[in-house]
């Protein structure tokens, strides 16, 4: 499967951000045999920003696979999490992990700190959960398509998929249109793929 490259604006094209040596990414590869044989489908486009949704989230499980594939491959990614736990003694690994602490009582809120955080850096690729939680939700969070639609970075939705025990990378995506037209693109492009946990999908 070959990633859309021509729908990168031309400003954000570049070489994918990487990071690690040859220790974390056999790390990372013997991580991901160890937990059955993932393995990773598809092919990241050549953009310095992105935004990656992961989905199905149904397991504690799933974020352990995508920090084994981080590893195995050598990306640098970031995620955010609450500002209150980036405090000793695991500040600094939650940091190398790359975490991004967000006040979620900020007057911008976690858009506007993101989209901020999108200006200010030149390489920034956030993955997160648009379910927000392992367990069973009725609706995606939305904030990572007004991020996208603001900022003008490409969606690149992963499906985790345990029945085959596949992370697949899909076509990247442009956020130009309806919030909730757009949030239907990014289902659909990881419909198939099923979590460990189906009920809580």
């Amino acid at each position: 499967m070959t990633a859309q490259h021509t729908i990168i604006p031309e400003h954000l094209r570049g070489d994918f951000p990487t990071r690690g040596n040859a220790f974390s990414r056999w790390v990372g590869r013997v991580g991901l045999r160890v937990l059955g044989g993932w393995r990773v489908e598809g092919e990241l486009p050549r953009t310095r920003q992105a935004i990656i949704p992961v989905a199905p989230h149904t397991s504690n499980w799933d974020f352990f696979i995508g920090v084994f594939v981080m590893l195995a491959l050598g990306l640098k990614l970031s995620y955010l999490g609450k500002h209150t736990i980036f405090r000793f003694p695991v500040n600094g690994l939650l940091r190398w992990l790359g975490g991004i602490p967000v006040d979620r009582r900020s007057a911008q809120g976690v858009v506007g700190e993101m989209v901020e955080q999108f200006k200010q850096r030149p390489e920034l690729v956030l993955a997160l959960s648009p379910e927000g939680t392992r367990k069973k939700v009725t609706e995606w969070k939305k904030g990572f398509l007004h991020i996208a639609k603001t900022t003008g970075v490409p969606v690149i939705p992963i499906a985790l998929d345990f029945s085959r025990k596949v992370l697949e990378i899909t076509p990247a995506l442009l956020i130009t249109g309806d919030i909730d037209a757009e949030l239907e693109r990014v289902k659909a492009a990881v419909a198939h793929a099923q979590g460990k946990n189906p009920q809580h999908a």
